[in-house]
Parts: structure tokens; C-alpha cells; sequence
């Protein structure tokens, strides 16, 4: 008769293993969270105390019914017209900042990763050489992304005057710094299996990049890009307030009037606009993906 094996001892799952790093950083978390409610002053009172519902019935009382007026209606046409321009085109300057920057900030195809073991190996001059130009545009990234759309408007508010001209550059650059460091991610997170073996047949690191990198990674650079353009419409609105033309222009002197009625008529049209915007991206991105 067989001697009979030994049953293999179990094996932890690996989920169920909490590193010292997670319960430092939940505990981290918890203590920051509470300090971040004490220092931001948060009284729940004052949401839901008489003198809150008194105001906010006051502005419900004011804002119906709503302007809906023939002449108020065609008077906005030029403004939501300047909205979606100012979306489409920040949009478009942004794609073109954020695309190559987001290339050169791709460590994979920078300085590390397989594609570069046996080209820098033993070669640190090279190796930083190819890092400066990848150190160079990371930091470009984090500081178009770093500083809010609305500071960027008005600051090109002051250089080129009022108008949706600087809403344009405000969200061309803002965005340019978030759509240029997700790529970088995008591209660094493709199978390095298919780069590898276009590499080992002799081609070039760029047409590694365009045979191999892109199709991976386009359907997600058309989601993600689709998602900023609606993202920009809301953005192009609030840019408004400070002068970068557009409905959110109208809104701000809407609202100094307090004519609540035109407020809730341009947020009902903000909002078959994004509406209109998403549904539009949803078919585009169907026909990609």
C-alpha cells in the first residue's frame, strides 16, 4: 500500500496580506481627514439651518420661471456658439502640447524599461542625456496642470483683453499639462511583448513607438481625449466669470443682476450642452473601442 503524500501546506492568500506601507498610509489618511474637517471649518449646522433654507427658497422664489423669452433665447445663441469654440479649440491646443510632451515623458521610451537595457548599458552619459529631455517635459507638464485653468485665464486675460481668446489658451494649456501626463501613463502601461520583438527585427525606436505603442494605446488616448473635451465645456463656462467670453460670461452678469430666471435658463442650456457633448463622445468612442 502507498505511502501516503503529505497534504502541501496552504498558502496565504496574497490579499489577505496587509503591508506596514497600507496601514501607515490608512491611518495616515484617517488622521488627515479629520484634521482637513477641523481646519476647513465644516459645520453640517449651517447647511440645513433656517437662515440657509430661508436664502435658498428665496433664490427658487426668483429664479421661476425661468427666462424663456424669444429675444432672451436668440440673444443666447452667439454665447453658447462661443462656449463650444472655445471648448473644441483649447481642446485642440492641448492635444497638440499634451501629445508630444506626453511622448518624451514616457519613461519606457525615454530612458528605462526593455527597450533600453542592452542600448545604455555601462553608458551613464548617455543614459543622461536621454533623461534630460524626459526630466525636461515632465516638469513643463506639472506646471500646466499645476496651476488651474482660471488662474491661466487670467493671466492671458491681462495679456490679450477680454474676449474667448484667452479661455482658449487657458484651457489649451491646463489641459495640455493633464492630457500629456496620462498619456505618458497610457503609453507606459502597454504589453512591452510586441515593442521587444519589433525591436529585435531592427526597427527603429520611433516606428516602436508608432507600430507598436500607439495602436495599444489609441483607443484609450480617444476616450480620455473625448472626456477632456467635455470636461472643457464646463471649464469654458466658469472661465467666463473672469472675462474669457463664452456662457459663462452671461451667467456672471445674470447673476450681479440677480436675474435668477436667465441663471437657471443658462444652466439649463449648460446642461444640454455637456448633455449634447456626451452623447455625441459616446458614439465617437463606440466606433473606436
Amino acid at each position: 500500500m502507498p505511502a501516503s503524500t503529505p497534504a502541501p501546506a496552504a498558502v496565504p492568500f496574497p490579499g489577505s496580506r496587509h503591508s506596514r506601507f497600507a496601514r501607515v498610509f490608512a491611518l495616515l489618511f484617517g488622521l488627515t481627514t479629520v484634521a482637513s474637517w477641523w481646519a476647513a471649518r465644516v459645520d453640517l449646522s449651517t447647511l440645513f439651518s433656517h437662515e440657509a433654507f430661508r436664502n435658498a427658497l428665496v433664490f427658487v422664489a426668483g429664479a421661476f420661471p425661468p427666462a424663456l423669452s424669444p429675444t432672451f433665447l436668440l440673444f443666447l445663441v452667439r454665447p453658447a456658439l462661443e462656449t463650444v469654440q472655445i471648448s473644441l479649440l483649447g481642446t485642440a491646443i492641448a492635444l497638440c502640447l499634451g501629445f508630444p510632451l506626453g511622448v518624451l515623458a514616457t519613461a519606457s521610451l525615454a530612458h528605462a524599461g526593455p527597450l533600453h537595457e542592452l542600448d545604455l548599458s555601462g553608458r551613464p552619459v548617455r543614459r543622461i542625456l536621454r533623461f534630460m529631455p524626459y526630466g525636461l517635459s515632465r516638469a513643463l507638464l506639472s506646471l500646466f496642470r499645476s496651476v488651474p485653468e482660471l488662474v491661466w485665464a487670467l493671466v492671458f486675460v491681462r495679456a490679450t483683453g477680454l474676449g474667448p481668446f484667452p479661455g482658449v489658451l487657458a484651457i489649451g494649456v491646463a489641459y495640455g499639462g493633464i492630457l500629456g501626463k496620462v498619456y505618458s501613463e497610457i503609453f507606459e502601461a502597454v504589453d512591452a511583448r510586441p515593442l521587444e520583438a519589433l525591436q529585435a527585427t531592427g526597427a527603429s525606436r520611433w516606428r516602436v513607438f508608432w507600430y507598436g505603442i500607439v495602436p495599444q494605446a489609441f483607443p484609450h488616448l480617444v476616450s480620455y481625449t473625448l472626456y477632456r473635451w467635455e470636461c472643457a465645456i464646463r471649464a469654458s463656462a466658469i472661465l467666463g466669470f473672469v472675462g474669457a467670453g463664452g456662457i459663462g460670461q452671461q451667467i456672471e452678469i445674470s447673476m450681479r443682476m440677480f436675474n435668477f430666471g436667465e441663471v437657471v435658463t443658462l444652466i439649463g442650456i449648460l446642461v444640454l450642452m455637456v448633455a449634447g457633448t456626451d452623447a455625441l463622445s459616446l458614439r465617437l468612442r463606440r466606433r473606436v473601442l
